[in-house]
C-alpha cells in the first residue's frame, strides 16, 4: 500500500514539474565541445569539423541554460541548409526540435518531429519527443483549464458575496 501511496504522489510531482525522458547537458561538456570544434575548425578534416559541430549542437540544445538552447536552435537552422545526407539532415531536424522543445515553442518543435518522423516512422527517439511534447501540450492545456476554473470561481464567489452584503 505505501508503494501505491509513494507512485501517486511520484505521479503527481512528475505532472507538475514537468519530467521528460530527455537528457540534460551540463555547461562543462558544452565547454568541452566548444574546445574540441575550436581544434577541429583549425584542421584539415571536414569530417572532424562536421562532428564536432554536431556534438556541440547536440550539447547546446540539451543545455539547461536558455541562451545555449537558443545558440544551439541558431547553429542548427545556419548549419542545415549545407547538409548533404538525409540522416545528417534528419539528425540535426531533431535536434531542432529538441532545441524548440526546450525553449518552449511546442507547436514549432511537433512540426519538426513530424518531419523526422515522415522520413523515419519507426525512429524511436523521434518518437518519444513527439509523445513527451504531446504531453506537454496536454498538461499545459490541463494547467491553464484549472487556473481558468479557479479565477472564474473567485470571481462568482466575489459576485456572490457582494449581493448577499446588500441585502
Amino acid at each position: 500500500m505505501d508503494a501505491k501511496i509513494r507512485g501517486f504522489f511520484d505521479s503527481v510531482g512528475s505532472f507538475f514539474s514537468g519530467g521528460d525522458q530527455i537528457p540534460w547537458c551540463d555547461h562543462d561538456i558544452i565547454l568541452g565541445c566548444e574546445r574540441e570544434a575550436v581544434e577541429a575548425d583549425k584542421g584539415d578534416s571536414d569530417e572532424l569539423k562536421s562532428d564536432s559541430i554536431m556534438r556541440l549542437s547536440w550539447a547546446l540544445v540539451h543545455s539547461k541554460r536558455s541562451e545555449d538552447v537558443q545558440r544551439g536552435i541558431a547553429m542548427l537552422e545556419a548549419s542545415l541548409a549545407n547538409v548533404s545526407s538525409p540522416m545528417q539532415q534528419r539528425e540535426k531536424v531533431y535536434l531542432l526540435a529538441v532545441g524548440y522543445y526546450r525553449s518552449g515553442e511546442f507547436s514549432r518543435s511537433r512540426q519538426l518531429v513530424d518531419q523526422c518522423l515522415e522520413v523515419a516512422p519507426d525512429w524511436r527517439q523521434a518518437l518519444v519527443l513527439k509523445k513527451t511534447i504531446e504531453d506537454r501540450i496536454a498538461r499545459d492545456g490541463v494547467i491553464g483549464i484549472g487556473i481558468t476554473a479557479t479565477a472564474v470561481g473567485l470571481l462568482a464567489g466575489g459576485i456572490a458575496a457582494a449581493l448577499s452584503r446588500k441585502k
